[in-house]
């Protein structure tokens, strides 16, 4: 990404849309716990590299961009952030998430929302049908 015909370093690119207090998930979600350290799950940064080896697949992206972008993401995790790994309960829960038909939840989604509700975090997520559900299991949105 560029800013002013600026490259914009990985941490700027990836902390200012939440102001730097948010797990990473894809773009589309993330989760705000109440310290300023960001916390991203190994799930998010797993789904993140999907979305961009999808766009490369699909010719969205070009694998120079693709490689720019994991480098990124490589630098801004080795930083200030603390990192949140999946457990057996954050798998357990989703399978009870996922059984709720009146939440329409996808996998993906209920580990993001499982994941946030162990951490005690709030969640921030572009992704309306995801927000609904985590308001309805309890979750605070940021």
């Amino acid at each position: 990404m560029k800013s002013g015909g600026k490259r914009l370093s990985g941490r700027q690119r990836h902390r200012s849309p939440l102001s730097g207090r948010s797990i990473l998930s894809s773009g589309r979600s993330s989760v705000q716990a109440g310290a300023s350290t960001p916390v991203v799950s190994d799930f998010a940064a797993a789904e993140f590299a999907s979305a961009v080896a999808r766009r490369v697949r699909t010719g969205q992206l070009t694998q120079v961009a693709a490689r720019e972008a994991f480098e990124d993401l490589d630098v801004w995790l080795s930083g200030e952030v603390h990192r949140l790994q999946i457990s057996s309960a954050d798998v357990a829960a989703t399978g009870g998430f996922v059984r709720r038909l009146d939440l329409n939840l996808r996998t993906p989604d209920a580990i993001h929302i499982a994941m946030c509700r162990r951490a005690g975090a709030t969640l921030a997520t572009f992704d309306m049908r995801l927000g609904e559900a985590a308001q309805v299991l309890g979750l605070m949105l940021a």
